[in-house]
């Protein structure tokens, strides 16, 4: 059998699964904005505001920490294992025993959550007090919203089995049922509600309820049964839970990091936290449409090789990811750089969002940005890892990452005049040592030709994406004169203009470099063309 050829056809499969999730993810994150505009507008900043984000804040640091996170990425290697070493039917009763389980964790989390919601908001919310209106607003908010946590775990879960059978679409289709879900409900139920803010709360179960509804079909398509099945001692199930462990404690050291920079943010001059949100909301966009959506493709594959013990097509499949993450990132990170502050002035500097907030925004885009290679590499790093079922050595290079950033962050906003700036460089640093701590350790496991060809090509990508902005920065500011208030539309079409450009010229200079990513491209827009003709 033609090895080359094998190998050239999972590579066009990784490409457009992550053509389809990049594409779903690009509208959910599109979406996501209009729920937030929508929030603004019926609500603004006040209290019910507050007690809203106050509630949905924990079941949703729990979805971070054990549904898209944990659960997926350790049972996706597990199912893998069994669908490629055993039989089908063998994988599909582990589906029902996991499930099973799960139903039952989930449904008791879920009560105890309810039950346990005013002293829930007492540790969450412990400036809103034990009694009053306010904070009896949020309990109720709290209880209706924590139930959530069940629906975006079975969704999980159903990631997971599609994801292993390469059906990338409903999963990666979801979020945008819970946007969906909350900005019709504020439109639609609020309205007739005594408290309004209680519809957006119903909105966000209602959301939860499309997401798991959306994959029942598909599951069931590809054989999957919903009976219960009691299993509890099941070996594998016990793997998973193996898995899952160092997993939720990576999840733990992320969301630690997260505090970190806000609560050092904090003793900074007044507007510091602020700046360091919006400038990550942009910086997320491109980081959540290409780089996780690659990484997401790539798992299933990865894992069916190394349950195949095949490390030969394993590091060719993992060499053809990075290529292609930072095939999109590198021009991406270049284009933020350069035109990171007209981006932050187009997308928020309207109201109490002033020249100064833009300034300072973009100060805190331009540090971030120069770590959006790392953020992404990584993210492709970690699913390797997994597929192989190694789960504790990248917890222990993010520990070892978030002590180099502290140690950083406290040097560079504390004792240098880059203040909030310096805590974006200081986090964009520590992914960098973070990365290459992650491919030096790799490097033991796969063929180690695999990571040199990365470097070649990420190179000729760096090149054309430096040779791009060198044209865009002349582009923008000397011919259109940068920053200039000559309106919204103005502002669209000029920015809009340089940065199709831009995109143009990168692929000119790549095509004449000779990158092997541009084939690929060939793989990701048909899958995108496809499914916006289903739509329509």
């Amino acid at each position: 059998m033609d090895h080359s050829h094998l190998l050239d056809s999972e590579d066009k499969k990784v490409s457009r699964a992550a053509g389809v999730v990049g594409f779903f993810t690009f509208l959910s994150r599109i979406l996501g904005l209009v729920r937030d505009m929508v929030l603004a507008f019926f609500f603004g900043t006040a209290m019910a505001m507050d007690a809203f984000v106050a509630a949905f804040r924990i079941p949703n640091l729990l979805r971070r920490l054990f549904a898209e996170g944990s659960l997926t990425i350790a049972f996706i290697p597990v199912f893998t294992e069994y669908l490629t070493t055993r039989s089908k039917k063998e994988a599909l009763e582990l589906a029902r025993v996991v499930l099973t389980l799960l139903v039952l964790v989930l449904t008791l989390l879920a009560l105890a959550g309810v039950l346990l919601a005013p002293w829930i908001v007492r540790l969450q919310a412990w400036g809103f007090g034990g009694s009053g209106t306010k904070y009896e607003l949020t309990v109720l908010l709290t209880r209706i919203t924590f139930p959530y946590i069940f629906f975006i775990s079975i969704v999980a879960f159903f990631m997971g089995v599609l994801n292993s059978f390469r059906r990338f679409g409903a999963p990666a289709a979801a979020p945008i049922f819970l946007n969906l879900g909350i900005i019709g409900s504020a439109c639609l139920i609020s309205p007739y509600m005594s408290e309004p803010i209680v519809g957006v709360a119903i909105g966000v179960l209602i959301g939860g309820l499309l997401q798991v509804s959306l994959q029942i079909p598909w599951a069931l398509k590809e054989g999957m049964r919903l009976f219960p099945r009691w299993h509890p001692s099941h070996p594998a199930v016990k793997r998973i839970g193996r898995l899952m462990l160092p997993a939720i404690f990576g999840s733990a050291v992320y969301q630690f990091n997260q505090f970190m920079v806000t609560l050092l943010a904090s003793f900074l001059p007044e507007g510091s936290v602020s700046w360091l949100y919006y400038a990550d909301r942009v910086v997320q966009f491109p980081l959540g449409v290409f780089a996780i959506a690659i990484s997401t493709a790539a798992l299933p594959s990865l894992s069916t090789h190394a349950a195949g013990k095949d490390l030969e097509r394993f590091g060719e499949t993992l060499t053809h990811s990075l290529k292609l993450v930072f095939f999109i990132i590198l021009p991406s990170m270049v284009g933020l750089i350069i035109l990171g502050k007209p981006i932050v002035h187009l997308l928020f500097q309207r109201g109490a969002f002033t020249d100064t907030s833009t300034l300072m925004t973009g100060q805190a885009l331009l540090y971030y940005a120069l770590g959006l290679w790392a953020f992404s590499g990584i993210r492709v790093m970690v699913s390797a890892f997994y597929a192989l079922q190694d789960t504790k050595t990248p917890v222990l290079v993010a520990v070892a990452a978030l002590v180099v950033n502290l140690v950083l962050s406290l040097f560079l906003a504390f004792l240098t005049p880059l203040r909030h700036g310096g805590l974006a460089l200081a986090l964009s640093a520590a992914s960098a040592l973070q990365f290459f701590l992650l491919v030096y350790l790799l490097r033991r496991k796969i063929p180690s030709g695999c990571l040199k060809a990365v470097a070649r090509s990420a190179v000729k990508s760096a090149v054309a994406a430096l040779l791009m902005g060198i044209g865009v920065h002349i582009l923008y500011f000397r011919c259109f004169g940068g920053l200039r208030s000559g309106g919204l539309w103005s502002e669209i079409s000029e920015l809009g203009s340089v940065i199709i450009l831009a995109v143009s010229c990168y692929f000119l200079m790549a095509w004449l470099f000779g990158c092997d990513e541009l084939k690929s491209l060939k793989d990701i827009i048909p899958s995108i063309a496809t499914r916006v003709k289903r739509k329509g």
